[in-house]
């Protein structure tokens, strides 16, 4: 077993490499592993669905813990997460990666910040406008002496939770959170261009849930010409600021959705189709398979660039994309495992890639992670005690990159 990571698989050199089975041999790989006898493959792009935000040692986890114990204040809180942004975006760039995320960072999960970035506050929570703060921010997450907080489920099948937004017909959506264009700039002071990502305004509203008092038949997709214009102004800003790519994560193209809610997906594009003038867009599924309806609305949306796919967990999409990929456009593959701490098989994954070069184009294949890296352990260096036998067996999220 061979660690497949981005830094092995994307760079490789800047020439074309030559591998052979006895170069495969040297890595450990099964001969019975190998259905050929000879391939070549170039270097190409990398990209990076999304990244651990707890730090290497927890240091976000004691950080928030102190501010909550009111040991520490918002400001010591607040350097503790720029560090880390900056460490993290710093070691992706010396890596190699292309395609930096930003806006992955959180101080509790992204679809509360999407909720944040719409000011879609519930009544409860006492805001009365303007930028969100960590009062009504961590009161939402976590409640307060006066009122619970905001039911909280399970980010699909991982071990991660989300907070679940409350929407109703009355309410009103604002651009409440600048956090996405702080931390492009912030990254881009630090001399880091990044592609800024946003939770997709579909995959939001399909994420949430009615209010207390609204009739559960409400349906949260009627929402979507109301959130649209907080999206509109976002994305201005990012051009604003000089960013050339963005990010749009709908992960809830690989549910079992009917023909009306796959509908909501090619209204939002095309209604955003002019503020996306100017910029790159990927909009990027993990988890699993999309299905053939899913990957014909999305490869038919308008003003996007690429389309990223967890190609781990999603083998059939391979088929898809076989079966027929847009001319020009890009293809994010996501062939890196996001979701184990296991070292990837790297025969298996050029053996991808090289397929798919052929189908999408040398120039539009870009070797990416199934999905965040959020969903793994942070650094193998960390691991001391561990057998060295077993350690190279290992790739936590530092090591995937």
């Amino acid at each position: 077993m061979h660690k497949a990571s981005l830094r092995s698989l994307a760079p490789l050199s800047s020439s074309l490499l030559t591998f052979t089975p006895i170069a495969f041999s040297s890595l450990h790989f099964s001969p019975s592993r190998l259905s050929f006898v000879r391939f070549s493959f170039r270097a190409m792009a990398s990209h990076i669905v999304g990244y651990p935000r707890v730090g290497p040692k927890r240091e976000l986890k004691f950080a928030l813990e102190s501010f909550w114990d009111g040991k520490s204040s918002a400001e010591d809180l607040q350097k503790v997460a720029a560090d880390l942004r900056a460490s993290i975006w710093k070691q992706m760039s010396e890596a190699g990666i292309k395609y930096i995320p930003s806006n992955t960072f959180s101080y509790y999960d992204q679809v509360l910040d999407t909720t944040a970035m719409l000011g879609a506050v519930p009544p409860r929570y006492g805001w009365n406008g303007g930028e969100i703060g960590f009062d009504v921010y961590f009161s939402m997450a976590r409640g307060n002496a006066s009122v619970p907080a905001m039911e909280m489920t399970k980010w699909f099948d991982t071990n991660y939770h989300y907070i679940v937004p409350e929407l109703s017909p009355e309410i009103k959506f604002s651009y409440a959170s600048h956090k996405a264009v702080e931390e492009y700039k912030e990254a881009k002071a630090l001399g880091v261009e990044t592609v800024p990502v946003l939770v997709g305004p579909v995959s939001y509203l399909l994420l949430s849930k009615p209010a207390k008092g609204v009739e559960k038949s409400f349906s949260l997709l009627s929402l979507i010409g109301s959130i649209l214009p907080v999206y509109k102004e976002v994305l201005a800003e990012l051009k604003a600021a000089g960013a050339t790519w963005v990010q749009f994560d709908e992960p809830t193209l690989v549910k079992d959705l009917d023909a009306h809610q796959l509908q909501a997906f090619t209204h939002a594009y095309s209604e955003l189709e002019s503020s996306l003038s100017g910029l790159n867009v990927v909009i990027e599924t993990y988890f699993a398979d999309v299905t053939a309806e899913a990957f014909k609305t999305l490869t038919g949306l308008k003003g996007v660039t690429g389309y990223g796919f967890d190609l781990v967990r999603g083998t059939k999409t391979l088929d898809l994309i076989k079966g027929g990929f847009p001319s020009g456009k890009y293809l994010f593959a996501g062939v890196v495992d996001g979701r184990n701490i296991w070292a990837n098989d790297l025969a298996s994954s050029l053996s991808t890639l090289e397929a798919l070069e052929g189908i999408v184009g040398k120039d539009k294949l870009v070797v990416s992670t199934s999905c965040s890296l959020l969903h793994t352990a942070v650094d193998l260096v960390n691991e001391t005690k561990l057998d060295k036998e077993i350690k190279s067996w290992l790739a936590f999220a530092a090591q995937k990159k």
